[in-house]
């Protein structure tokens, strides 16, 4: 049990910031949502989605490479060193080429005279890339503390900068129109603000982290191909994963028939999309906290002869409590969306949230499972399902946007996290073998759903159908008391 309470506190500290964090930073979506219309904030969406590639790209995997090798070594400061190099240079070199390369990119997006966008989106990677190994060497030395305060320090310092350009900057100058701001503002730049303030936050990063950052022992050699054989296929999966989180945001400005919603662009319809795709981070937040706590807790803790038990009791904790925010987001989103959706244009695409949040629930069980191709050294089998979770993600958007809009990209997303949930559980067991408590963990996730579908198909009135949703959390706890808490199912042995 201690070793559950020493998971359940590090999830706690990196949870807790995750969540404030994204709950600060969740002040920026009504900010962008009365600012910008939909169309403006799709601009947004689809520049965020080649970020988020491109940082697969960036960090190839190198991350969770250097959490195995430290994990075998008594410093693990060689292999911080080699990792720190290896990116250090890739990540200057890519810059350079996107840069370079800042006008065509833009031409072929439409969005010509905005090199400046690409350009800081380009200073922005090699940052995130450059500080990735410090902040998991900060994660495998236990200072969740210090990469906690880290990480809400730049959502604040973001934040900060985004009100003061998009609100403050334009208020003063209505009143105050010679004054010092007109020399820093441009009220022409409008969205580029948002990349800006991005770009100074992330660039903080670089005082307290500039030492582990920048001073280090060049240092590549044999243990860095050891290293670079181990990543890629992780490299591969992360590409799949983003393939499966973001691609349909790219997609749906192409594949969405004209006029498929009448009187509303594509732009119009990613805007929204990208809007109400942010309501289901919750489910994301989980995910993020729980994995930056057991990474390292499942590499340091494989060797023990309970280790499997462990895992299982670790899944099904993860499973209850991702099944029950599934609950309360979806059945009191008509009372959440409002205040994070300021302008109703944004409203109109609210029925993703409940299949977008149990396709992060799916994503945070995969991540369960993928331990057993860590720990054997085995991550070509994680590219490969990954590339066919991808496979699927592509396939199924081109096939289903035409015919269901918006939510044939949702609908996507959760069809291939289940087929890669349901690959990895069979190969893991036959490779790595876990007691996971499959059953139970199932009738949570059926009881989940049928409660979310059965409120938003009987028409209740307002009153009723919050007291209904209130009576079926109840009843999940009352179930998880009985079935296992009762049971003495979290004890280990």
């Amino acid at each position: 049990m201690s070793q559950l309470r020493q998971l359940a506190s590090q999830t706690v500290i990196y949870g807790a910031s995750s969540v404030l964090g994204r709950i600060l930073n969740y002040a920026l979506v009504p900010l962008y949502t009365s600012v910008f219309v939909p169309a403006e904030y799709g601009i947004v969406t689809e520049l965020y989605v080649f970020v988020a590639f491109l940082n697969i790209l960036y960090t190839y995997g190198f991350e969770t490479t250097y959490f195995r090798y430290a994990s075998k070594s008594n410093e693990g400061v060689d292999y911080f060193q080699i990792a720190q190099t290896s990116l250090l240079i890739t990540s200057l070199l890519f810059s350079c080429i996107i840069m370079l390369s800042s006008t065509w990119i833009v031409e072929a997006l439409n969005y010509s005279g905005k090199e400046k966008y690409v350009i800081w989106l380009a200073i922005i990677l090699a940052i995130d890339a450059i500080v990735a190994v410090p902040f998991a060497r900060l994660r495998l030395k236990g200072k969740a503390f210090f990469f906690a305060s880290l990480k809400l320090s730049n959502i604040l310092v973001n934040i900060g900068l985004n009100c003061f350009f998009l609100l403050f900057c334009p208020w003063w100058l209505e009143s105050h129109p010679d004054s010092f701001v007109s020399a820093i503002y441009n009220p022409k730049m409008g969205v580029g603000y948002v990349f800006l303030s991005n770009l100074v936050a992330n660039a903080l990063y670089l005082i307290p982290l500039g030492r582990d950052t920048f001073f280090v022992r060049p240092k590549l050699g044999e243990e860095w191909k050891k290293m670079l054989k181990y990543a890629w296929p992780l490299m591969i999966l992360g590409f799949a994963g983003v393939t499966n989180e973001m691609l349909s945001r790219v997609l749906l400005k192409y594949l969405l028939p004209n006029d498929f919603y009448e009187g509303y662009s594509n732009l119009h319809i990613l805007g929204v999309f990208g809007a109400c795709y942010k309501l289901s981070v919750f489910m994301t937040l989980a995910v993020q906290a729980f994995r930056y706590a057991f990474e390292p807790f499942f590499f340091s803790k494989s060797a023990d002869k309970n280790s499997p038990q462990l895992f299982s009791v670790v899944m099904h904790a993860f499973i209850i409590f991702g099944v029950l925010a599934w609950m309360v987001i979806s059945l009191f989103l008509p009372i959440i969306a409002p205040i994070f959706l300021q302008n109703p244009d944004y409203l109109m695409g609210l029925d993703i949230v409940p299949w977008l949040l149990f396709g992060g629930l799916l994503l945070g069980i995969y991540f369960n499972l993928s331990i057993w191709y860590k720990l054997t050294d085995q991550t070509k089998y994680g590219a490969w399902i990954s590339i066919m979770g991808a496979s699927i993600t592509i396939v199924a958007n081109v096939v289903m946007i035409p015919v269901f809009g918006f939510m044939g990209s949702a609908y996507a997303t959760v069809l291939s996290y289940l087929a890669m949930v349901a690959v990895s559980y069979l190969l893991g067991q036959k490779h790595y073998y876990i007691p996971y408590l499959t059953a139970k963990g199932l009738f949570y996730m059926i009881f989940g759903g049928v409660s979310i579908t059965a409120l938003y198909i009987y028409d209740f009135n307002q009153t009723y159908k919050y007291i209904f949703a209130s009576c079926l959390l109840i009843t999940f706890l009352i179930l998880v008391w009985l079935l296992d808490y009762r049971r003495g199912t979290f004890k280990i042995k």
